[in-house]
């Protein structure tokens, strides 16, 4: 079975016949709200979580990644698209565009982070040489071409604590790091997919110029930022709509 979880912008699927919801309890708390499972299409059944919660009430770091990896896991889900906003660093990646990133580094702290907490279980090391999985980005980079969209294919996002936005200090380190892009809320949710043994990849939306670079040298809009995810949102959801829908991929 295929999920998507839902970021800022992406809080239903366009075209998704809801068949029902469940409410999931996990060894780590409670996940971000319940799971919808639905169908787009002649799609099979997929299943449907929103990361920030309904009605957008946990902020980036407040969100329980275990429990909703765990949850996912939990109910049959085996491949999982992330969608999520970000910030542009590099020149290609200016608002309104869309990448599939094919690494990734975390800057985050104090987050829960591993399944793997000792006590009774094994020491493991899970290897994230290539934290996204192939197969997943594959599909997407492929739904994205039936449609006719054009996605940047890879770019390393940056994952930063939030809630606040970053400094132009800091994006000007995190470009000299190799960052494409920054967000917040890529890790630890690919390392616990990948404890998970799940095919999961990010699909991201260029929702503005980071801190200081071209039209955010000064401050960044929040106004532009939604009227970007307002004009752009679409192609994703038609991105995501081939993926699951009427080719029937699950």
């Amino acid at each position: 079975m295929q999920a998507i979880i839902g970021g800022t912008g992406l809080y239903h699927l366009t075209g998704l016949v809801v068949t029902r919801r469940q409410v999931v309890r996990t060894p780590y708390g409670e996940p971000s709200g319940a799971l919808t499972y639905g169908r787009i299409g002649d799609g099979a059944e997929i299943v449907f979580l929103a990361r920030h919660g309904y009605g957008h009430t946990l902020a980036p770091h407040r969100i329980n990644y275990r429990a909703n990896l765990w949850a996912l896991h939990e109910v049959g889900v085996r491949r999982i698209v992330s969608v999520a906003t970000v910030g542009g660093i590099t020149g290609p990646l200016v608002p309104g565009v869309i990448v599939v990133p094919d690494q990734i580094i975390d800057y985050t702290t104090e987050r829960p982070r591993t399944f793997f907490e000792g006590g009774d279980q094994p020491v493991a090391h899970v290897d994230m040489t290539q934290p996204y999985g192939a197969a997943m980005r594959h599909d997407l980079l492929e739904s994205a071409r039936t449609c006719g969209i054009a996605v940047v294919d890879g770019g390393v996002y940056g994952c930063t604590q939030g809630p606040r936005l970053e400094t132009a200090a800091e994006i000007r380190r995190m470009g000299r790091d190799g960052c494409d892009m920054v967000g917040m809320t890529g890790m630890p949710e690919a390392a616990l997919a990948r404890e998970l043994d799940l095919d999961y990849a990010a699909l991201c939306l260029v929702t503005n110029d980071a801190a200081g670079q071209r039209a955010s040298a000064d401050e960044i809009s929040m106004q532009g930022m939604r009227v970007v995810v307002d004009d752009s949102m679409q192609n994703v959801h038609r991105i995501l709509g081939q993926l699951v829908g009427a080719d029937g991929t699950a």
